[in-house]
Formats: C-alpha cells, sequence, structure tokens
C-alpha cells in the first residue's frame, strides 16, 4: 500500500523566514495538495543559544501572507503528533529514548571532551594540514570518549554528572548511498563523515537526530530540504540504518540554491538592491530592519509565483500560475539540480501581471490612503477612472502617484526637450485656438472632447498633441489624452491651458 504523502516544513526560530525558506514550504505545500497529503509546520527549535524573540510568530504570519498553509503544526492546528516544537518533545523524552537505542547497539557513544580539549584537537590536525578537521573515526580514538576510557570510568563519569555529548559513530571506510528525489544516486565514502553530536550537553538533540525522529514519529513520507543539508545526509542515512529504520525514512529531496543575480553565491539577507523577507522583519539583535516583499508593494500571489519557478519547470513556456494551477502539476522530478538565479525586475514584472488582474475598483481602494497621504481626496468614480488609465504604466499600486499626480497637481515646470523643440508663435496659436474650442464644449466627455479637437484640426490643420499635454501635465507622456482631458474636468483643463500661455 502506498504511503500517504505527508511534508514538513521545519524552519528553526533564529531569525526571519527568508524567501528560500518559503521556497522550501511552497514546494511542500504544492506535493501534498497535489497528492491529497497532509503539509505540517513543525519548529526546529534545539538550537535554544540562537533563539530569537518573534520569529516563531514571524513565520506563521509569513506563510498565512504568502497563502501556503499547513493543515496542521505550529499556528495551525493540532494534529495526533503534537507538540510540534522540538523543545516541548525533548521534555517527552521522545529524543533520549532514540540516542540510548543507538548507544546500546554500539552506534553511538558518549563524549565527554571539554572545548578546551576539542579546540586543542582541530589546532593539532589544523597543524598537521588536514584539510577539514574533523571528530571521527580516526580523531576519536584519541579523545576522552566511551570508546577510549574503560568502562568502569564512564561509570563514574556518568553517575557524578560530568558533561557529555552523544555522538554517531560514523565507520572508518564504507561506501553510503541513497536516492534523491532531485539528483538521483549519491554516493559519499563514510570517511567524510564526522562523527555528529546527536545529543548535546544539555540534553537537547541536535538537529540530526532530531528531525529523524520527529520525521518517523510524524510518520513523513518526503523530507523536503535546501541543498546546505545535503553534506550532512550520509549521517542521516546511517541512524537511519542503525536504527532499523531504513524502509520507514522518507523519501529525499535537497532543492537547490537561489543564487543572487549575479550568479555567484546564494542571496543573503542583506541584500540591498530587493527585499528577501515576505514580510518586514526587525532582528531585534540588529540595528537595521529589513523590508518585506509585502511592505515593497508586492501581491503574495505574484510573490509565490516568482519562487515556483525558481529552480522549477512547468514543462512548457508558461509562467503565470495560480497555487491551485501549481498545484495540479508540482512535481520533484521537474526540479532542477543547479541553482536557480533570482531576477528581481522580473519580480517586478509578476507584480505587474497580477496588478493588471485586479479590478479598477480593487485598485482605486488599494491607491485611497496613498492618495490621501498626499493631501487629496476624490470620489469613488473619480479614482476608478483613474486608475484605469494609469495601471498599464505601473508595477506597484504605489506607483500610480508617480505615474499619475500631474492629474491632481498642477505643473510649475513644462518639459525642457518638447518645449525647445515644438514652442513657436505658430503653435501657440494653434493651442490658443484649442483652448477657445475647449471653451464651447458643455457636455465635457471622452468622445465629445476628441470630436471637437478633431473638427477644429480639420478647420486650422494640425495641432502638436504632445506639445498640448506638456502644457496641461508638464510631462511629455501619459494615457490617452482625451481620457484624460475627461477625467481632469473642464475648469482645470482650461485653468491650466490659461496658466501656461501666460507663464510661457
Amino acid at each position: 500500500m502506498e504511503k500517504r504523502v505527508r511534508v514538513r516544513f521545519a524552519p528553526s526560530p533564529t531569525g526571519g523566514l527568508h524567501m528560500g525558506g518559503v521556497r522550501t514550504a511552497l514546494f511542500n505545500y504544492l506535493f501534498a495538495k497535489r497528492h491529497g497529503g497532509d503539509f505540517i509546520l513543525r519548529i526546529e527549535d534545539t538550537d535554544q543559544t540562537r533563539f530569537v524573540e518573534g520569529a516563531e510568530e514571524y513565520i506563521v504570519s509569513a506563510l498565512k501572507w504568502c497563502g501556503i498553509e499547513p493543515n496542521e503544526g505550529v499556528g495551525f492546528g493540532d494534529g495526533p503528533h503534537k507538540p510540534y516544537r522540538q523543545s516541548e518533545r525533548k521534555e517527552l523524552g521522545i529524543y533520549k529514548k532514540y540516542a540510548d537505542k543507538l548507544i546500546a547497539s554500539g552506534h553511538a557513544y558518549y563524549a565527554f571532551d571539554t572545548s578546551e580539549e576539542l579546540d586543542a584537537m582541530r589546532k593539532r590536525l589544523e597543524a598537521a594540514k588536514m584539510v577539514s578537521p574533523q571528530y571521527n573515526a580516526v580523531t576519536r580514538q584519541n579523545m576522552r570518549n566511551s570508546l577510549t576510557l574503560p568502562e568502569d570510568e564512564v561509570k563514574k563519569l556518568l553517575e557524578s554528572g560530568e558533561k557529555y555529548v552523544v555522538r554517531l559513530k560514523v565507520p572508518r571506510n564504507e561506501e553510503i548511498r541513497f536516492n534523491d528525489i532531485i539528483r538521483g544516486w549519491v554516493t559519499v565514502n563514510s570517511a567524510q563523515v564526522d562523527d555528529k553530536v546527536l545529543l548535546k550537553s544539555d540534553g537537547m538533540p541536535t538537529y540530526h537526530l532530531a528531525h529523524i525522529v520527529d520525521d518517523i514519529e510524524m510518520e513523513i513520507s518526503h523530507a523536503v530540504r535546501g541543498e546546505e543539508w545535503l553534506p550532512s545526509a550520509p549521517a542521516h542515512i546511517l541512524i537511519y540504518k542503525y536504527l532499523g529504520l531504513e524502509n520507514e525514512m522518507p523519501k529525499l529531496a535537497h532543492l537547490p540554491l537561489i543564487l543572487n543575480p549575479d550568479g555567484n553565491g546564494k542571496i543573503s539577507k542583506r541584500e540591498a538592491r530587493f527585499p528577501v523577507f515576505p514580510l518586514s522583519w526587525k532582528d531585534p539583535r540588529e540595528a537595521t530592519p529589513y523590508i518585506g516583499y509585502k511592505e515593497s508593494g508586492y501581491y503574495p500571489e505574484a510573490f509565490v509565483n516568482v519562487l515556483a519557478l525558481l529552480g522549477w519547470n512547468p514543462g512548457n513556456n508558461e509562467e503565470l500560475f495560480t497555487v491551485e494551477e501549481l498545484s495540479k502539476i508540482f512535481e520533484f522530478e521537474r526540479v532542477h539540480k543547479s541553482g536557480a538565479k533570482f531576477d528581481p525586475e522580473k519580480a517586478k514584472w509578476f507584480n505587474q501581471q497580477y496588478l493588471r488582474k485586479k479590478s479598477d475598483e480593487e485598485l482605486s481602494e488599494a491607491f485611497k490612503p496613498i492618495l490621501k497621504e498626499k493631501g487629496f481626496e476624490r470620489d469613488a468614480a473619480f479614482m476608478i477612472e483613474f486608475c484605469k488609465l494609469v495601471k498599464e504604466k505601473v508595477q506597484f499600486v504605489h506607483e500610480f502617484w508617480d505615474h499619475g499626480k500631474y492629474i491632481f497637481i498642477a505643473p510649475d515646470a513644462y518639459d525642457e526637450k518638447v518645449m525647445t523643440k515644438k514652442w513657436n508663435p505658430q503653435n501657440k496659436e494653434l493651442v490658443t485656438k484649442a483652448l477657445d474650442c475647449f471653451k464651447g464644449i458643455t457636455d465635457w466627455k471622452t468622445q465629445v472632447i476628441h470630436d471637437t479637437f478633431e473638427a477644429l484640426v480639420k478647420e486650422v490643420g494640425k495641432i502638436d498633441m504632445q506639445l498640448l499635454r506638456v502644457l496641461i501635465t508638464g510631462v511629455a507622456g501619459g494615457p490617452q489624452l482625451f481620457d484624460m482631458l475627461a477625467l481632469m474636468g473642464k475648469d482645470e483643463v482650461i485653468n491650466r491651458m490659461n496658466t501656461a500661455l501666460s507663464k510661457l
């Protein structure tokens, strides 16, 4: 019988959830939805020294804003495998039970080394030109642990409360193989794997033990995580093997890195060219706050769409997908092995596409508070028409102001390039005739303005429309001229033209 799909997103509350973490959550979510399975949020807070106040709440809020909501876990409801914080699960004795089993079978051991002894060991190895000083099958023979100390001494140390950690006993020269859904078969020699700490001196499990225990206990079918965990995977395979759980272990998938736009490294949270966090984040340990995608004006749908295509492709040239559409076609077999370069300009393009899908009513409601901040208010009909005129030019709602403020504010300067090229007595006379023509219009609507202007052109000759636009707005480009004039209103247009003609 096929195992029910159960996946988990298991971040550590050591800071804000960045876009790489959101993509991991997204791929888990899509896979679970595709297969009618479960998506769990688990908090891996085994490293209490790096715990950051507010980080857990931020993770939950970020997932909710993105619309990537687990059906079980911290902040989303209990299931049969609660609690979902590892610190709480540790109190139940779950992890120690598994660590004790590994010790009893000879696959893990107690290590009593002090920090000074560990530092001395590393310095010796560095002096011997070891590429990567490790606590492993060779070096452990010269350290203070239950493999080198007499049994009675080990017993005394344990009974006296001597601090210790529990380490995995990695074999000296053994081939470790595992099949990754994305990368295929991976083979590593155990000589490259160190004796991972499984239980720390405070009794808290490390990630290496805790995530395995939790994945087994929570019946996780697929463990999906970032590429940075690939070097640790061989040790994890050994733990499953030594616990006799090889047949129950989840299938592994290691996602490629999200690279910066230059492609020369993974995206840093300190990236200044674009947001890295879904929501604005202020680390209490740092002075600098980080602005989020939400606060930068991105729609969650656009943000999620961008992330979905970072390292995955649908097999065709389509780019715009709702989460629902993604969940019907997503598979890990289409996830790339190599890193995916993030293009901030493409991200803006995605937001523009989703903005254009919004109704003019929605856009006007979103822009209304921004306009009010600028000191202006207009009725609903005006706002809807304004958004309809300007929306094709913008990528974000906050850009409505920059692309259309001249509709609210009369110009105090006029496009220099246009004026230098086109302002002459002949054109001034033609513009004056256009002004007189506009004054005679009683039904100030787009089509009437257009027809009246066209009739005037037939009578007096071509009137430069760009020049006319500059005299009314101060700028050389913008939305369709007659639609804009109709929106601005007859009195405003005539006043602006009078002002321009008197100034120039």
